[in-house]
C-alpha cells in the first residue's frame, strides 16, 4: 500500500497529518498489529515554527529533527508553549555536539561509532537525562552513509552496553534510494531480534507501510505530513 499522495497539502495544514495517520492504520491492520504499537515522528526539519504549530494543535506530539543546532534554534519556545512534546535526533550526530543532544533530544536514532558512545556516556553521566538510544545500522554498506555495517552491527551492540554503560532502545535503519526497502527492513529486524532490542527506527514517508509490515515500531514521515522541502 502505498502512503498518499502529499502534494496537495500545505506546509501550514494539518490535513497531511490526518492522511498519514490514516495509513498507518490501515498498514497496521494489514499487517495485523495493534495502531498502539507504531510511533509516528513527523521529521520537522527545515521546517519552521509557524509551519510547526498548526502540527501540534492537530494532535501530534513527537518530532523527528536532523541537526541539533537547528532544533535549538526552534524547539525550546514551542515546548515551552505546548508542554508534553518529544523531540527525536535522527540525523547524525557529532561528538561535539553530544552534550546538547542529551539535554534538547528525548531520543537519538544515530548511535554508531565509538567517539559518539565515549561522548553520550559522558553527557548522560553529567546530565542524569537518558534519551532513547537506538543504533544506526548501514544496511546497505554505503560508504557515503553513516551507521554499522550489518556484520559488525551485534559487537557494536555489545559495546555500547559494555563498554560504555550505555541501554539501546533498538535499531534505525534507511535503505539505499534505489534498492527495494523490504530487505533492509527484514536484516535490521534480525539483527534486533538476536540482539534483544525492541525497537525498530524505520520507514519514512514512500516505504513506512512496508516498514510496518516488517515491525517498525518507529516511523519517521516528513514531507506526506508538511509538504514537499
Amino acid at each position: 500500500m502505498a502512503p498518499q499522495d502529499p502534494s496537495p497539502m500545505s506546509a501550514h495544514s494539518p490535513n497531511g497529518l490526518a492522511a498519514v495517520e490514516r495509513d498507518i492504520a490501515r498498514a497496521c491492520k494489514e499487517a495485523r498489529r495493534d495502531r498502539g504499537s507504531v510511533t509516528l515522528i513527523a521529521v520537522s526539519k527545515t521546517f519552521d515554527a509557524v509551519a510547526i504549530t498548526p502540527v501540534i494543535e492537530a494532535g501530534q506530539r513527537i518530532f523527528g529533527e536532523n541537526r541539533v543546532q537547528e532544533a535549538k534554534a526552534k524547539w525550546p519556545g514551542l515546548m515551552s508553549a505546548y508542554p508534553g512534546l518529544a523531540l527525536h535526533l535522527i540525523g547524525p550526530l557529532q561528538s561535539n555536539k553530544a552534550k546538547e543532544a542529551v539535554a534538547l533530544f528525548d531520543a537519538i536514532h544515530s548511535v554508531d561509532r565509538p567517539s559518539i558512545c565515549e561522548a553520550l556516556a559522558k553527557a548522560i553521566g553529567s546530565q542524569g537525562r537518558r534519551p532513547e538510544l537506538f543504533v544506526q545500522i548501514n544496511t546497505g554498506e554505503e560508504p557515503q552513509k553513516a551507521g554499522v555495517a550489518p556484520g559488525e552491527a551485534d559487537a557494536f551492540i555489545a559495546g555500547c552496553r559494555e563498554k560504555y554503560g550505555l541501554s539501546i532502545s533498538g535499531l534505525m535503519c534507511i535503505p539505499p534510494v534505489n534498492d527495494a526497502p523490504a530487505p533492509h527492513f527484514a536484516l535490521t529486524a534480525k539483527i534486533a531480534a538476536r540482539n534483544g532490542l525492541a525497537n525498530l527506527s524505520m520507514g519514512m514517508s514512500a516505504d513506512f507501510a512496508t516498514a510496518i509490515q516488517f515491525g517498525a515500531t518507529h516511523v519517521r514521515i516528513g514531507s506526506a505530513i508538511f509538504g514537499t522541502r
